[in-house]
């Protein structure tokens, strides 16, 4: 399995989990690697590629960092490496769904895409990956692109982007309002109060999600949801049930023959979770994928 990295995705002069966490990642799968892994570095997106998605006027905001607040919506402060660090992080989404359908599972250490809107960023996300990765897996033929959004908070960025695409859809399972949006004909949010529902729950939408034949999934793997994150955590989910949740979904699309691209998305150290620990939960997604394209359905 083809997993895509480099070190451009750190780029950016703001410390924060979202612009390092890729390097843990990174740094820990060089001293203990998940067999089958291949790391591999991507190649960054253009501007051409991000005006697929996005207005000119933002783009250009964060390569300039002028106006300064459309270049800092997202939560950053500005610095000159912010934006080869994205291109090269959404660039890293665009190749792992673009392998995806040539190998069957991919993935990227990208995160910060699901917020991003249209005209501006927000939630620690400047370039929404997640839909400029869809559109060129459909250039490429991939039929229907699936999102399947299981970070903590709401992928609103991406309703608000894919509204009106015939041929992308999104199933969002949340635990946390943030970025909270209406269900439409392009995108399912669903609200999970109750930690003891969390996995069921999952089980449930992605047997719906599948009805329209999608022919590539898109990933957006969380690990926010777990209750030692401060950002997003909901009492109840462990590391156990977020395993559980990782070998389902791979497990699922596996057997039915539907490829996966992933990325790591939401997870924040803070009191109740080092860093240490939220690299390992990561690694749960990376684990969980490559043990499953590894055996026959």
């Amino acid at each position: 399995m083809r997993l895509f990295f480099s070190e451009q995705y750190l780029g950016s002069e703001h410390q924060f989990d979202t612009t390092r966490k890729a390097g843990w990642i990174a740094e820990s799968l060089a001293h203990v690697a998940i067999p089958g892994v291949e790391t591999v570095e991507p190649r960054p997106l253009t501007e051409q590629a991000l005006a697929m998605v996005h207005d000119a006027e933002y783009i250009a905001a964060v390569r300039t960092g002028q106006p300064s607040g459309l270049a800092q919506s997202q939560g950053f402060a500005w610095g000159p490496g912010l934006f080869p660090a994205v291109c090269a992080s959404n660039g890293g989404m665009v190749a792992a769904a673009l392998e995806a359908l040539r190998q069957g599972v991919s993935g990227s250490l990208s995160s910060g895409l699901h917020h991003a809107k249209r005209a501006r960023g927000a939630g620690y996300c400047t370039f929404n990956g997640l839909v400029i990765a869809a559109r060129s897996a459909l250039e490429a033929g991939a039929g229907l692109v699936l999102i399947l959004d299981l970070d903590a908070h709401c992928g609103g960025g991406t309703a608000s982007l894919i509204q009106g695409e015939p041929a992308i859809r999104q199933m969002d399972i949340s635990v946390s309002a943030f970025d909270r949006y209406d269900s439409d004909a392009n995108s399912t949010l669903v609200m999970v109060d109750r930690s003891a529902e969390y996995l069921e729950t999952i089980d449930r939408c992605i047997r719906e999600s599948i009805l329209e034949s999608p022919g590539l999934v898109l990933y957006n793997a969380g690990m926010d949801p777990f209750e030692g994150c401060d950002t997003g955590g909901r009492n109840g989910i462990t590391r156990e049930v977020l395993q559980q949740r990782e070998r389902m979904v791979f497990k699922f699309f596996r057997e039915r023959g539907i490829p996966v691209a992933f990325a790591l998305a939401g997870g924040y150290v803070g009191p109740d979770l080092s860093r240490h620990e939220l690299v390992g939960l990561h690694r749960l997604t990376i684990e969980e994928a490559a043990a499953a394209w590894r055996v026959d359905p």
